[in-house]
């Protein structure tokens, strides 16, 4: 039972350049089935005891000759390198990073049961999310490392998103770090018809870093910080004042926090430990997706993504997951310019196959006459596509009357499914069902993220 519980903080991040992308794994739109309710729900999971001790963790430290040593020398001096395959340095080095992580975050039964859940009961899927993870790492550690936060928390995604940039949760937080629109938006994220930067890996990545660092300021405790992410700061300011207390292990054993930001900061030390040492936790040979490599190229008028493709002389897909962002057929057509992301070395040979086109049309829209009768409404259920995109493509009010006879934009017929955005509804319904199941039993319907300020998560995905 121990030996499954064995921590070694080392590894951190298994060693991937940031340059800027090159294989990308197939991530699909609708992939988004949370494991967090019967991770929750897992009675002897996670115990309520706040109590623990430096010493009652001495058996998650690696023994020598027991484990392959990994990467780390400290918890304030983790580096990565681009190494891709084997990481390797000194049992003690590697000690030591585990005893920083318990030192800064603490060790008790919660994470211990935490650890062993991940790495027993959903080890498989946790075994995706952190192939997941080496796409992303070194670009994460970089950009946390400049902000002056501590490199660990790169980790936090494999309890957010497991790693993709697509999750979208049935309250509507979406990417790898799971904003919600209005956080979002906060920390300088667009969200709009056309994109949604929350989907973007390094920008919802820097509005991450100057969250948790503004929630670090607030709080003074990173695990207070963590709770904070998950469950809010005006819930965790007010449990505080309520508790007069200013630690979180204390905050964990009163009634004035939820329970699935209780389990949150044991779920992020153990899914940290594991991340940093897979090996050591029964996770062998994983697969880690090739790190995010590409080029960077400003265009300065909309234009198709199949034309982008097509330019560059790749499959639109690589284009589209490398603009994640991007939600319809192009590049938003309301902004002066658009830096767009291409497979790495393509550059060149887009710049030159569009300097050559003489084909001025690269941005495809289609035209309609209103005729008697017509409204918005009428219209879009005629083409099959949203009113949104009638009135974003003309600039409409809501109360915008149609004239008949006058020519308004729809989107082009081959790109109606994109004026839609997509629901999952399955998730959704499940969401729905597992809260009418907890209160019909009269326990506490348990969701994985803070409902009003930071929306329900997907921690693991598929």
């Amino acid at each position: 039972m121990k030996v499954l519980g064995v921590i070694l903080f080392l590894l951190i991040l298994a060693g991937v350049s940031y340059s800027k992308d090159k294989e990308i794994p197939n991530i699909h739109l609708q992939e988004s089935l949370s494991i967090i309710h019967p991770l929750t729900a897992y009675e002897s999971m996670v115990e309520s005891s706040h109590e623990y001790s430096y010493e009652s963790y001495e058996w998650c430290i690696p023994q020598e000759g027991f484990f392959t040593p990994g990467l780390g020398d400290a918890a304030d001096n983790i580096n990565i390198e681009s190494q891709g395959e084997s990481y390797t340095e000194s049992q003690g080095e590697s000690n030591t990073v585990v005893e920083a992580l318990y030192k800064t975050h603490g060790f008790n039964k919660a994470v211990e049961n935490s650890i062993y859940f991940f790495s027993n009961k959903i080890k498989e899927r946790f075994g995706r999310s952190l192939s997941r993870s080496g796409k992303y790492l070194s670009m994460m550690t970089e950009i946390f490392s400049e902000k002056g936060l501590p490199k660990e928390l790169v980790f936090l995604p494999l309890i957010e998103s497991g790693f993709n940039m697509y999750a979208y949760s049935p309250k509507r937080a979406a990417g790898l770090w799971q904003f919600i629109a209005s956080t979002g938006k906060k920390y300088g994220l667009k969200i709009d018809w056309w994109v949604d930067e929350r989907r973007d890996p390094i920008k919802a990545t820097v509005a991450a870093a100057e969250y948790l660092s503004d929630l670090y300021d607030m709080f003074g405790s990173w695990n207070l910080a963590l709770a904070a992410y998950n469950g809010g700061e005006g819930r965790i300011l007010r449990a505080l004042n309520k508790t007069k207390t200013n630690d979180f292990w204390t905050l964990r054993g009163t009634k004035h926090i939820r329970k699935e930001t209780k389990d949150y900061v044991p779920f992020y030390i153990a899914a940290t430990a594991i991340a940093v040492d897979p090996e050591g936790f029964g996770f062998q040979d994983v697969s880690y997706h090739e790190p995010l490599t590409y080029d960077e190229v400003v265009i300065d008028s909309p234009m198709d993504i199949k034309a982008i493709a097509g330019y560059a002389e790749v499959d639109v897909k690589q284009i589209q997951e490398l603009n994640p962002e991007l939600k319809r057929w192009s590049t938003p057509p309301n902004v002066l310019s658009y830096t767009l992301r291409l497979p790495f070395g393509t550059k060149e040979r887009f710049l030159a196959n569009i300097s050559n086109d003489t084909d001025e049309r690269k941005f495809s829209i289609d035209y309609y006459t209103v005729k008697k009768g017509d409204t918005v409404k009428k219209i879009a259920k005629r083409f099959a596509i949203s009113s949104e995109a009638i009135f974003e493509l003309n600039s409409f009010s809501k109360n915008s009357q149609l004239k008949a006879g006058s020519t308004i934009l729809i989107p082009p017929k081959e790109f109606a499914h994109l004026t839609k955005d997509i629901k999952n509804k399955k998730t959704i319904t499940k969401h729905k069902k597992l809260k009418r199941a907890s209160k019909k039993s009269k326990k506490p319907y348990l969701v994985t993220s803070n409902e009003k300020k930071r929306e329900t998560p997907h921690m693991l995905i598929d």
